[in-house]
């Protein structure tokens, strides 16, 4: 049987990268109805330049589904630091996702989960007989890279991506993938707003995974460490825990999809439509790229 190549599309990072690449200029674009539709243009560049690049067999796009999630349950302050989205990005959300069906690609997305839990979910699955690549710019995601899965994070300018997988993994990052889940917990992670121990930062928590290659290994081991590390790490022990539990990406959540709904395979006039709706009117010429 031959391997399948599934795309799994983070859809947010894509949206909100592409939104604040146009946005600084003032330049949001309209659609007749006056909805701003520059997001959505960038996401279409980001994402048809992808699948140009890939050449994927399948295509899937992923979406956070609000910003109340099982881990803003288990703490508070998680993600809590990030503004309101601006006003203009808002009526994208719901609009990027016609696009994407236009494309007959599936929207996946999961009250109570992030984006995150459903890539890495699928991805599990689907990487037992396929090959998966996430496009991403979200270093979060680096953890679900294993045995048919790569990630690739988009690097600044058009068509940039950097490709990590098990065969350069270790030498680009000095850990291996599911390491990353005990740096975060140990460092913490200022983007999502959880402390990990404080006083770690990601010079020593790289050292001491190198090491002891877990937490649960350093906490056996503690007695082995400086004085400082020690107390430390005995000070914010609930917090080291909770730490790591928010930076797993959960790999069992309730979705799926069958790779029969996600072949990728343009209907063109039903793209062209959805692009002249939106005054995409240049697009054709990338649409020829990828048809």
């Amino acid at each position: 049987m031959e391997k399948n190549k599934i795309l799994l599309v983070d859809g947010m990072a894509l949206l909100f990268r592409g939104f604040f690449a146009t946005s600084f200029r003032g330049n949001f674009m309209k659609n007749p109805k006056g909805i701003p539709t520059n997001g959505i243009y960038q996401f279409l560049r980001y994402f048809l330049d992808a699948v140009d690049k890939f050449e994927p067999t399948h295509a899937i796009c992923c979406w956070d589904m609000g910003s109340k999630t099982f881990r803003t349950e288990l703490y508070d302050g998680y993600k809590s630091n990030r503004d309101a989205p601006p006003e203009e990005l808002v009526p994208q959300f719901d609009l990027v996702k016609e696009v994407v069906s236009a494309f007959d690609m599936p929207n996946i997305g999961l009250e109570n989960f992030e984006a995150d839990d459903c890539i890495g979910t699928l991805a599990t699955s689907y990487s037992k007989e396929h090959e998966v690549i996430i496009l991403t710019g979200d270093q979060d995601i680096l953890q679900l890279v294993d045995t048919n899965i790569q990630v690739a994070i988009m690097r600044k300018g058009q068509g940039n991506y950097e490709v990590f997988s098990m065969d350069n993994f270790y030498e680009k990052k000095g850990v291996f993938p599911k390491q990353i889940i005990d740096m975060k917990g140990l460092m913490g992670d200022t983007s999502d707003n959880y402390p990990g121990v404080k006083g770690i930062g990601e010079k020593t928590a790289l050292k001491l995974l190198q090491e002891y290659e877990s937490i649960d290994n350093v906490l056996e081991n503690i007695d082995n460490l400086s004085k400082g590390i020690q107390t430390k790490i005995k000070n914010n022990l609930d917090m080291l825990h909770l730490s790591r539990t928010l930076a797993e990406i959960k790999c069992d959540v309730p979705v799926n999809c069958s790779l029969d709904e996600a072949i990728w395979q343009l209907d063109e006039a039903k793209v062209r439509h959805k692009f002249s709706e939106l005054e995409f009117n240049h697009f054709n010429k990338l649409l020829k790229a990828t048809v």
